[in-house]
């Protein structure tokens, strides 16, 4: 999943958490700034929930000053670490072990909590050889049964800044786990942003986005996992580097076979920094791992900007495995990006088929849209 390289901005960072952090002030100093103690209404490392609440500072006025830390200290099941606006940057990763484990921005407010990294896919390790797709991940998620609120996920990896490197692939986040749940979060990057997957081939794990966003360029939201994607906004970027479209993806699929569910995406908007018609809503990844993959994405009562090619919205990864043969569908969409006038381009879904695609179908007896 590879394309020539774009300049962007590292700024999308560094504006997200705030003027405070942008002036340097301390994580303390912006707390009192606002008027309300670091961990807001969670606690403190001397009024603690509970035993199992862990909180994560970087100035020290919490258990532990880096987010992965916190992550190692929680040895068993069951744990929440609250965490201080910031920007962490440092790489993460959240073991099968540690399972039910949430996380929790304290402001309540995503753009003040920042886990962010720099690794791409063709990044030479320290210890010889490069990161890979998956290693480029600044947080890995392999437990099931996590939860983030409130929290950006980024990895700001410029592909302008490494003209030699040719694996542009940057992940922000990569999710395995089942009954994986992202509540009021973003995802930024470029290439590759939101790797919603499982942990092998057979396991179909479920995952749960609400009132999130994601931005990026191609294939910025891709992977194997059932994934519900609920009042998300995606946002495609701008690019310099390429004189003709098309810029990117917003989707790439790679849902196995076997599995009945792959990304459905409902009561979303997509919108776009790029000239009208420079990306396609999506195509299929059919991995060398999985040559029997069919990837699903069902988009429903979904807002497209003029930035989606409204003619001709799915293209091919590969010429061998056609968007034609894979589990694309469309209904009731609206926006400039969805219009169909051509309709063998656009497959859509009749009422009697969309009542099967649905979040409470896809997801089963899982119910995390409950109490959010």
């Amino acid at each position: 999943m590879t394309l020539p390289a774009p300049v962007s901005r590292r700024s999308f960072v560094v504006a997200s958490v705030g003027a405070a952090l942008a002036l340097g002030l301390s994580s303390q100093a912006q707390a009192q700034a606002r008027g309300r103690a670091p961990f807001g209404r969670y606690g403190s490392p001397s009024a603690r929930l509970d035993e199992r609440t862990l909180y994560v500072h970087p100035g020290g006025l919490g258990d532990h000053t880096t987010v992965q830390a916190a992550v190692n200290a929680a040895s068993g099941s069951g744990y929440t670490l609250v965490i201080a606006p910031g920007t962490y940057r440092e790489t993460t990763a959240v073991s099968a072990a540690r399972t039910e484990m949430t996380w929790i921005g304290a402001s309540g407010e995503a753009r003040d909590v920042v886990v962010v990294y720099d690794n791409a896919a063709g990044t030479p390790k320290p210890g010889g050889g490069t990161y890979g797709t998956t290693g480029s991940a600044t947080t890995l998620v392999q437990a099931d049964g996590f939860t983030a609120r409130d929290l950006t996920f980024a990895n700001d990896w410029l592909r302008a800044e490494h003209p030699g490197i040719s694996g542009t692939q940057a992940v922000a986040i990569k999710v395995q786990g089942d009954r994986s749940a992202f509540l009021r979060c973003r995802f930024l990057g470029h290439q590759d942003t939101l790797y919603a997957d499982s942990m092998a081939l057979g396991t179909f794990a479920r995952q749960y986005y609400r009132d999130c966003y994601a931005e990026g360029d191609v294939d910025f939201v891709f992977g194997r996992a059932t994934a519900v994607y609920e009042n998300c906004h995606f946002r495609t970027l701008t690019r310099d580097d390429l004189t003709g479209a098309p810029y990117g993806f917003v989707f790439a699929p790679s849902t196995a076979g076997a599995n009945p569910r792959g990304y459905l995406v409902t009561g979303g908007r997509i919108s776009s920094e790029a000239p009208d018609a420079y990306y396609k809503l999506a195509r299929p990844w059919v991995p060398s791992s999985d040559t029997t993959a069919r990837p699903m994405l069902t988009v429903r009562g979904t807002r497209m900007s003029a930035g989606i090619d409204a003619v001709a919205p799915y293209t091919n990864m590969s010429s061998g495995f056609p968007w034609q043969d894979q589990r694309f569908a469309e209904y009731r969409n609206t926006g400039p990006g969805a219009v169909v006038s051509v309709p063998e381009n656009r497959p859509q879904l009749t009422s009697a088929e969309a009542r099967s695609h649905t979040r409470e179908a896809y997801l089963g007896d899982w119910t995390p849209w409950k109490g959010c």
